[in-house]
């Protein structure tokens, strides 16, 4: 038996403070010695100002998880919200209770939203498609449910992973790929297909891939009449170096379909697609798979600056001094202002209070079915 084992830094880690820069290691070994610990105040933001590009909260559950029994306050947009600037998350407290933390804290939120702020534009391509998460492939594994939570709370309907939906509670979605065609050869589509069907619990959606061997076409008129009135669509992966007109394709499918009488047999395809391709076939798709392009997006790059030290405003050069509070207006727009200044007139405020002395408050719902309610009314009134 082997005794390799996996790269993967162990929660334990993360929650002690294990899992940072070794600067903080130097920083807090250097305060103690000096005896200075100040209460401060720390912004955790992305841009300080609006700039009408707006970016999806999420990674917020994890954050309160990091912090909580500290002895921190700590406000928070809720995850689900659209922010454009200024502060998402806030903490007060001594200083070395969260030092060491802060390379955790920003890996939690800016990678969870840039995955969700790209599954929305997915979601916003295709507002009247099923879209599914079939990116956990191109991740390390033990970041899996961070992608497929992700997506589901930037909008997509599903996802593909089943240990990432042990751990967020949701049943993962799926199939059959080409290593089930080819195990059956050439020539015996109709064999995979029959016994995928013989097999699987009625639940499961009955999609028969149909590009492994043959013209997508021939395959998709194959699997019609092979399983007849208990296929509930088709699904083309065809390799994008093989597609040519990718949208002439699907037409042709779609119309041979049609002509034989199954009409309500769905057309799914996958495969390297973005918010463009959603948006070039949207009109003749059922559903799409979309991988690479919310898994692998890149993190939004937050940062975490001190911005008073025992109630002082304080900044290093770049940065705005002083507490911050962000709103958002009845017109969609993102307002950043100073705390002690007046709010817009018709300005929601969007920090709430997460961690009360590292309590979490009663009143703040991180829930991943209500961040998605969020997800959507948001992106509406901003016009995401």
């Amino acid at each position: 038996m082997t005794d390799l084992d996996f790269d993967i830094v162990p929660p334990s880690a993360v929650r002690s403070g294990r899992a940072t820069d070794a600067y903080f290691d130097r920083t807090e070994s250097t305060l103690r010695a000096a005896d200075r610990n100040p209460r401060v105040t720390a912004e955790v933001t992305a841009d300080q100002f609006p700039d009408g590009e707006f970016e999806l909260l999420a990674g917020v559950k994890d954050a309160a998880a990091l912090l909580a029994d500290r002895a921190v306050d700590v406000d928070a947009i809720p995850p689900g919200r659209l922010f454009d600037g200024g502060p998402v998350l806030r903490i007060e407290g001594p200083y070395l209770e969260f030092a060491r933390l802060e390379t955790s804290l920003l890996g939690l939120l800016s990678h969870a939203s840039g995955i969700a702020t790209a599954a929305l534009e997915a979601r916003r391509a295709a507002p009247d498609s099923s879209v599914l998460s079939f990116g956990a492939r191109h991740v390390h594994p033990s970041i899996a449910a961070v992608v497929e939570r992700s997506a589901l709370l930037g909008g997509l309907d599903g996802f593909s992973h089943v240990a990432a939906g042990d751990v967020i509670g949701r049943e993962a979605g799926g199939t059959m790929p080409h290593a089930l065609m080819l195990c059956f050869g050439r020539g015996h589509q109709e064999d995979a297909w029959r016994a995928f069907d013989e097999t699987v619990p009625e639940s499961v959606p009955r999609i028969a891939l149909c590009d492994t061997f043959s013209d997508e076409k021939d395959e998709a008129i194959r699997a019609a009449e092979t399983l007849g009135d208990r296929l509930d669509g088709i699904r083309i992966d065809t390799t994008g170096s093989r597609r040519g007109d990718f949208r002439h394709i699907i037409r042709e499918v779609r119309w041979e379909l049609d002509a034989r009488g199954f009409e309500d047999v769905d057309v799914f395809v996958s495969g390297g697609l973005g918010p463009a391709d959603l948006r070039e076939l949207r009109d003749i798709v059922d559903g799409f798979g979309v991988g690479g392009y919310v898994s692998n997006a890149d993190p939004v790059d937050f940062a975490l600056d001190i911005v008073a030290v025992d109630g002082e405003p304080i900044a290093k050069r770049g940065k705005l001094s002083g507490v911050k509070s962000v709103y958002r207006t009845a017109d969609g727009g993102h307002h950043v202002g100073l705390e002690a200044a007046a709010a817009p007139t018709d300005g929601e405020p969007l920090l709430e209070p997460l961690l009360r002395d590292g309590t979490v408050a009663d009143s703040f719902d991180y829930s991943l079915e209500t961040a998605i309610e969020r997800a959507e009314r948001d992106a509406s009134l901003v016009g995401f």
